[in-house]
């Protein structure tokens, strides 16, 4: 049982992790964070967490319906087929992963996730003048990136759209779209897997989603009355804060 606390806290990571998602990235941050700090196992809480966004993450993704663009050399079928493949890797290493193993491992991913989500976009540009991807290599890297996004997950989106970007892609609406795309169908995927697993604490999950799903309608409402470069600063801030926590909890 969870006290009042723990649930206006799981509620409260839901609907700002719903806002973040639909307007800077970044909410898996909070979500993950709430549900471990509420005393729920860290592989549990993570297969949680994305059982929580993932409705959001399809809501989008039909609503970015219409920008999808065609991949040259790549049909859209292959892509999504190599990012259900990468997915189910994931997930599957995920419930392979000894509990005391992934506790260890955390803290190095949420690092990883921090720093490519408030650099990334920054090297994307210099890796373009070195780097060219066919879509040989664009395949690949949409493979390996669906393997880290079954197993965690974190700036994954930020992943894609720079490895679209070594693609030659150039229009970030339709680059967005594709994202979103992959990511809610690779998530899917990753969400059944862990629901058969057994691995989803229903009770924080179930609030977290419909709070996320609420914070996802309001993020898109005050997507235009925000600044997204100041709240990506915020979410810079407490992903550095949350890595920090579980390294000195580590």
């Amino acid at each position: 049982m969870h006290s009042p606390f723990d649930i206006a806290l799981l509620i409260l990571a839901g609907l700002a992790g719903g806002v973040l998602n639909a307007i800077a990235g970044g909410g898996s941050f909070l979500t993950f964070a709430a549900m471990v700090f509420v005393g729920i196992p860290s592989i549990v809480a993570n297969a949680t967490s994305a059982v929580a966004l993932f409705p959001g993450a399809l809501a989008s993704a039909w609503a970015y319906r219409k920008d999808l663009p065609q991949v040259p050399g790549i049909s859209r079928a292959a892509l999504i087929a190599i990012s259900f493949a990468g997915s189910a890797v994931g997930a599957a290493l995920l419930l392979l992963t000894p509990q005391r193993q992934f506790d260890a491992i955390v803290p190095w991913l949420l690092l990883g996730a921090t720093l490519v989500f408030a650099f990334g976009p920054n090297v994307t540009p210099f890796l373009q003048r070195f780097l060219r991807f066919g879509p040989a290599t664009l395949m690949s890297v949409q493979f390996v990136i669906a393997i880290y996004g079954g197993y965690f997950g974190g700036a994954m989106g930020i992943l894609m759209l720079a490895s679209f970007s070594l693609f030659g892609m150039t229009n970030f609406h339709s680059m967005n779209a594709l994202k979103t795309l992959l990511a809610g169908l690779l998530n899917a995927l990753a969400v059944a897997i862990f629901i058969v697993a057994g691995k989803i604490a229903w009770g924080p999950g179930a609030l977290m989603m419909v709070a996320g799903v609420a914070g996802g309608w309001l993020g898109a409402w005050g997507a235009k009355k925000m600044n997204p470069v100041t709240l990506r600063y915020v979410v810079i801030a407490l992903a550095a804060a949350i890595t920090l926590a579980f390294f000195v909890k580590a």
